[in-house]
């Protein structure tokens, strides 16, 4: 029953994006009621909002999720996703990640820098997605700043601990929950270019 319950939730997340030709809203069976909130009506527009008002939303999500999907690009091009522990994004919403200097995403990384942080808030039936550039970073300073001592017994001696920047070119969102739902024909989610 679970899976069945996360499958309607993500379908219904890609609802609301959908237009629908006789723009009724449609009622969630009751073994759903009340587990997830009020959804636009399908084909209902979203109020543009600011850059401002789209990263504000996503900082709530992104705090909400904790977890996130890190996408590199593997030698073949093929996509790779695992999930990470990032650290909340600072002020310009760069992100920072510890990983072992000897994964696969840190050799993808050096191939490849482009990469994509996606964040999924099931309950609030929201998610993130910021496309940036990554930067492998050792220098002690930002190694000790950027450490959460749950990780002590994955580096006993932090020689092998390596920081991932990644600082955003595109965020895209979706949360119905602020009523940011992508374009009804298209189903382009609302978007933050970084300069």
């Amino acid at each position: 029953m679970r899976s069945r319950r996360t499958t309607f939730s993500f379908l219904l997340l890609l609802a609301v994006t959908v237009s629908s030709a006789s723009r009724q809203s449609r009622a969630l069976p009751k073994e759903f009621a009340g587990e997830t909130p009020a959804v636009p009506e399908i084909g209902a527009a979203t109020a543009p909002r600011t850059d401002a008002e789209l990263i504000a939303a996503a900082r709530e999500i992104i705090a909400s999720a904790r977890y996130c999907s890190l996408i590199t690009v593997d030698a073949a091009g093929r996509p790779q996703a695992r999930t990470v522990d990032p650290f909340p994004p600072d002020e310009q919403l760069t992100i920072w990640v510890g990983t072992n200097a000897h994964s696969s995403k840190v050799k993808e990384i050096r191939r490849q820098p482009h990469v994509v942080l996606y964040y999924f808030d099931r309950e609030a039936q929201a998610y993130v997605s910021i496309s940036g550039r990554a930067r492998l970073v050792a220098d002690a300073k930002l190694k000790l700043k950027w450490w959460k001592d749950e990780w002590q017994t994955f580096y006993p001696d932090r020689a092998d601990y390596l920081l991932i920047e990644v600082r955003p070119e595109r965020l895209e969102i979706v949360s119905v929950k602020h009523n940011i739902i992508g374009h009804d024909k298209s189903w382009t989610p609302p978007s933050v270019i970084f300069k």
